[in-house]
């Protein structure tokens, strides 16, 4: 049987219905592109799940894999290694001052379980409050705290997490005509959900400093500050999920130091290695980590800071420095991508809004640019959003395509270039949206 016969008949496949799937056979990758079996290339504007951040099989990476599997494949975590020690120290170099310790997980949902478990801990509560637009992980906490419709059929009331609205002018639920409304009103909003909550329930508050699957939702000035405000009076921990805006996606290296926020507790992943060996993680503040100077942490896990994962972590921060990848990612956003999605959205009337910084981008599709009616539901995937997608892959463009949206999210190394053959390539696949915009 070839591989995708196996795949058909063994491989059991996330957030899908078996049945339904007709997935592509990947046989090699480079840069920013990725080859099916048949040998036709692809450009990837979706960084598979935004994760490549310096792309596909990056040969200073893969050496550094190779010789760590040559030295040390694997060690027990009560074990101190080289490259669990480097990694650790890299990352904590990125994070806001007096943010020092490092907790590996192996991704970015078991980072936000415990980091949750971290706050309350550290707090000696249990509620914890989440965006309604936000995504978080698929494990027990981390799926009932994630905003969107695939928490739904999974939820546990029973969790602890309570959900709020926060700023998004475009889709706003305060009726709000500016950023500084909106971000005033998503503001006295959370509070107001705080008091009516109780305050001394509340363990931790954590956002996305940028929501990505739910959007890229680029937050307004002043909102995580503001957060970080309200976090001081309550005494209420504030988590910054930067799993996937994070390392180098927004063209800084945490997403959080375009808003100089300064959270207790940020969870990693994905960029952290480009997701060449699964890692993630929890930075800790000082004052949670010394929580634990002398009383054990209830929690760990048999691959934390997996060398190989961490391996390719050192590597991966190593190159995106001497490369000056996050500052190609940042000059792509505001010089090539972001002028020309925007010149897109002018000439497209199916494109509501163009949001995004550095290669982290979202159109928001509609069928009505008055009333800014999606071009599809909440839940679930319109037979106009199955063109648009289809059109996508026909054209040799893989990218994230998520309720109404797309997402055009290219590795941190993307070219000019290659910027532009992905721009003419969604200039043709916006014709098919248009189809279905009421005239």
């Amino acid at each position: 049987m070839d591989t995708y016969q196996l795949d058909r008949a063994h491989v059991f496949h996330s957030w899908s219905a078996q049945r339904q799937l007709d997935p592509m056979v990947v046989s090699r990758a480079e840069g920013v592109y990725v080859w099916d079996d048949s040998d036709r290339r692809y450009l990837d504007f979706s960084s598979q799940l935004v994760f490549t951040n310096i792309g596909h099989q990056h040969p200073k990476v893969v050496e550094a894999i190779q010789q760590q599997a040559a030295k040390l494949c694997t060690v027990a975590p009560h074990a101190a290694n080289d490259a669990r020690s480097e990694a650790a120290r890299l990352i904590a170099e990125v994070a806001p001052e007096n943010l020092n310790k490092v907790f590996f997980t192996n991704g970015g949902t078991e980072a936000v379980e415990h980091a949750v478990r971290l706050a309350r801990l550290h707090t000696g509560r249990f509620k914890v409050l989440s965006q309604y637009r936000s995504y978080h992980g698929a494990t027990g906490t981390s799926i009932t705290l994630t905003g969107d419709p695939r928490r739904w059929r999974t939820d546990n009331p029973g969790a602890g997490a309570v959900h709020f609205f926060g700023p998004f002018l475009y889709r706003s639920a305060f009726h709000a005509e500016t950023e500084q409304q909106e971000c005033a009103r998503a503001l006295e909003n959370l509070e107001r959900t705080i008091q009516f909550e109780g305050p001394e329930t509340i363990a931790a508050i954590i956002l996305e400093s940028v929501p990505g699957t739910a959007g890229i939702l680029v937050p307004p000035a002043g909102w995580l500050a503001g957060v970080r405000e309200i976090c001081d009076r309550y005494g209420i921990v504030y988590i910054a999920d930067e799993v996937m805006a994070g390392f180098g996606r927004t063209g800084r290296w945490l997403a959080l130091d375009h808003f100089d926020a300064r959270p207790d507790l940020i969870t990693f992943a994905k960029g952290v290695n480009s997701g060449y060996v699964p890692l993630g993680g929890v930075i800790i503040s000082d004052a949670i980590a010394e929580d634990f100077a002398d009383v054990p942490y209830p929690g760990g896990l048999t691959y934390s800071g997996h060398p190989l994962a961490c391996a390719a972590a050192v590597a991966t921060l190593n190159v995106m420095r001497d490369e000056g990848i996050v500052q190609n990612a940042d000059r792509i956003g505001h010089e090539v991508l972001g002028p020309g999605l925007r010149e897109l959205a002018e000439r497209h009337p199916s494109v509501g809004e163009v949001r995004g910084l550095g290669v982290f981008w979202a159109l928001d599709l509609v069928s009505d640019p008055e009333t800014r009616e999606p071009l599809s539901p909440l839940a679930g995937v319109s037979p106009a959003m199955k063109e648009v997608i289809a059109a996508c892959k026909e054209n040799g463009l893989l990218i994230i395509a998520t309720m109404n949206r797309l997402q055009p999210v290219p590795p941190c190394v993307v070219t000019d270039e290659q910027v532009a053959d992905g721009l003419a390539i969604l200039d043709k696949v916006l014709d098919v949206a248009d189809k279905h915009v009421k005239a």
